[in-house]
């Protein structure tokens, strides 16, 4: 979510008689040129900020990057040596002009791609110091602390020394300050006291810098760069940069000053905006572990407890909930599906899937007393917004989960929790899939807290296991990707598959099922494995390819009934491909294949074994050719009924 474009070159071109208009414009054109490419990430509102002999000037405006070419175009900034860009996908605060970014304090302006969990703390402390906010933004925080310590800095060196480099002088604020955040970010700041520097910090949040020949850069990805250069350094955790036109300097969290690891981008311009992935589905693929660790970060306040982020529903109100429905479709109702067995066991209350085209024709009892959970991407999807407004019309309160900052489900909600996955490209969800999950855990175990189901002790280790997620989900896509791509590539010429699981890996049975049908049109089907026998069985044959989630053998009686289930088939012929725990042993007699995940809680397992699902279903489709992001017949955001 959110891209970054940053350039820095010589102050003596743009002050000497010589200098041409193309190269005085060089660092405002490189800005936008790599905000366009950068559009590809969504975004909501766009800005840039340049400093150079005539001081700092800031342009931005919502919407579109057109409306800022436009601002820029009726009132065109001087020329500049330094500049940051932005392209925002709204966290903190509405799409609006005001909230975009840059934002300037002083004589700082900064970008800011991230979130910064104890900026309420921060705010108090800025609020104290007399300073007007101009935004809803936990960046703007960020940048009044920045240039509150930088002031304070360079009066305290010029004092010493009236030669100080305003520049190095930035550099210790920034790592004083980002030494205080909590969050992630990467944060870029420039100031006119240091035309030809930019400084910046990265944790947990995409930074790269483009190495040019007298200029530099930086991008939150190579796209934002490439076009001018294809030589790139790494950003590591936590690191520190001074960018000047002829150099990059880098220090570790210890001030120790480091060399970067650079390599050759072998990219070009339109490949890179897919981070060098063939598809954009690929691409989200592997932004899975980012997409969970994002909608899980900045969740827990001080006492311990988690918060949503918009809450506009008394907590009285929660306690006394009788159930709850969750409404949604497609791929955002199986993520309801996983919700109704994590809510079921950690609050003991009675939870009903709706598909949202079906609830408001059918009558559904529905009370003061029910909490509907509307579950949708694009917070867009008009079947959704339908079935809301008749919730709330029989008394329900509404609680959406979205992916869209302000779009119209969030905003007709009582409470909103945002799946922080950025934007997705390609038509058929996965990334967007395995954050509602993770939201829905959260507010699983949010509605534990707030009715006294589970002691703080206990939520915070389902959280810590939540944690760990990211990384195991990372450790499928280096483990077992190749082996599962091979796999589709080998099966392209089938015509029909089952998936079939129990418990939790029933809905992602389902969703396997729906990934091949919307990328390769092929027949799939999943089913409760239960059901294997009451019909179902009648479609195995010789070679029919079935996937089977098989539970972690810590549930055995869950455990036992699926190897039945996978002798069952494979006795009459099928070819079974089993998804399992690492240490499984006893699939191994009666799997055809097996994909290994790690070990996991039950109920956090969807989060898991999806993950091959989804990989096998492009490989599949890209074996045969097919369009994998833009499926036929389909659109990613269903706005009618």
């Amino acid at each position: 979510m959110c891209g970054i474009v940053g350039h820095v070159r010589p102050l003596a071109p743009v002050i000497s008689s010589a200098a041409t208009p193309e190269a005085e414009g060089r660092t405002l054109s490189v800005l936008l040129d790599g905000l366009g490419r950068l559009e590809y990430r969504g975004y909501d509102s766009a800005g840039v900020a340049l400093v150079g002999p005539s001081g700092m000037q800031v342009a931005k405006a919502a919407g579109k990057l057109e409306n800022l070419r436009a601002a820029i175009a009726a009132e065109p900034p001087a020329p500049a040596t330094a500049g940051i860009g932005h392209t925002r996908w709204a966290t903190h605060g509405g799409p609006t002009t005001e909230n975009a970014h840059p934002h300037r304090a002083g004589n700082i302006a900064v970008v800011h791609n991230g979130i910064i969990e104890n900026f309420r703390a921060l705010r108090a402390e800025v609020e104290e110091a007399g300073r007007p906010l101009l935004s809803d933004t936990d960046t703007e925080i960020a940048a009044h602390i920045l240039d509150m310590d930088f002031t304070a800095r360079l009066a305290e060196a010029t004092a010493a020394d009236p030669s100080a480099d305003p520049a190095r002088v930035l550099v210790e604020s920034m790592r004083a300050v980002t030494e205080r955040l909590e969050g992630a970010f990467a944060l870029l700041a420039v100031t006119p006291l240091a035309p030809e520097a930019i400084v910046a910090a990265r944790r947990s949040s995409p930074l790269v810098i483009g190495l040019g020949d007298g200029e530099n850069f930086l991008g939150s990805d190579v796209a934002a760069f490439v076009a001018f250069t294809s030589r790139a350094a790494e950003v590591d955790d936590d690191q520190i940069l001074l960018l000047r036109p002829d150099s990059v300097t880098v220090w570790d969290k210890d001030g120790v000053v480091v060399e970067p690891k650079t390599w050759e981008v072998t990219w070009d311009a339109s490949a890179a905006v897919k981070g060098g992935y063939e598809t954009f589905m690929d691409k989200e693929i592997h932004d899975q572990p980012a997409a969970v660790a994002d909608t899980l970060r900045g969740r827990v306040d001080e006492r311990g407890e988690i918060q949503l982020d918009e809450m506009r529903i008394d907590p009285a109100v929660l306690r006394s909930v009788d159930k709850i429905i969750v409404i949604a479709c497609g791929t955002a109702a199986y993520a309801g599906h996983v919700a109704k067995y994590a809510i079921e066991h950690w609050c003991r209350v009675p939870v009903e899937i709706e598909l949202a085209h079906e609830f408001r024709y059918r009558d559904a009892v529905v009370s003061e007393k029910t909490l509907t959970v509307a579950i949708s991407q694009s917070g867009e999807t008009m079947d959704t917004i339908q079935a809301i407004r008749h919730a709330r019309e029989q008394g329900s309160r509404v609680l959406a989960i979205v992916n869209t900052y302000g779009s119209t489900i969030a905003r007709e909600a009582d409470a909103v929790l945002y799946t922080h996955a950025g934007p997705e490209v390609a038509v058929a969800s996965t990334k967007a899939f395995l954050a509602q999950i993770t939201a829905c855990y959260l507010l699983g175990l949010y509605l534990a807290q707030l009715r006294g189901h589970k002691w703080p002790d206990e939520v915070a280790d389902y959280l810590a296991k939540l944690g760990e997620m990211p990384d195991k989900v990372q450790w499928i896509l280096d483990e077992q990707e190749s082996a599962v791509r091979a796999l589709g590539a080998e099966l392209a010429d089938r015509s029909s598959f089952l998936f079939l699981g129990r418990h939790v890996g029933f809905p992602v049975a389902l969703e396997g099922a729906l990934k091949l049908k919307e990328l390769a049109y092929v027949h799939a089907e999943g089913f409760a494995a239960g059901e294997l026998k009451h019909g179902p069985i009648a479609l195995v044959e010789e070679g029919l390819p079935v996937f089977v989630i098989v539970p972690t053998p810590r549930r055995p009686t869950l455990h036992d009934k699926v190897l039945s289930n996978i002798q069952e088939i494979r006795a009459r012929g099928a070819r079974t491909i089993v998804v399992a725990e690492e240490g499984d042993d006893a699939v191994d007699a009666f799997a055809d294949h097996i994909i290994r995940i790690p070990a996991t809680p039950t109920l956090m397992a969807p989060l898991l074994t999806v993950v091959p699902l989804q990989i096998f279903a492009a490989a599949l489709a890209g074996a045969k050719g097919l369009d994998i992001d833009q499926p036929r017949n389909l659109a990613k955001s269903v706005t009618v009924e």
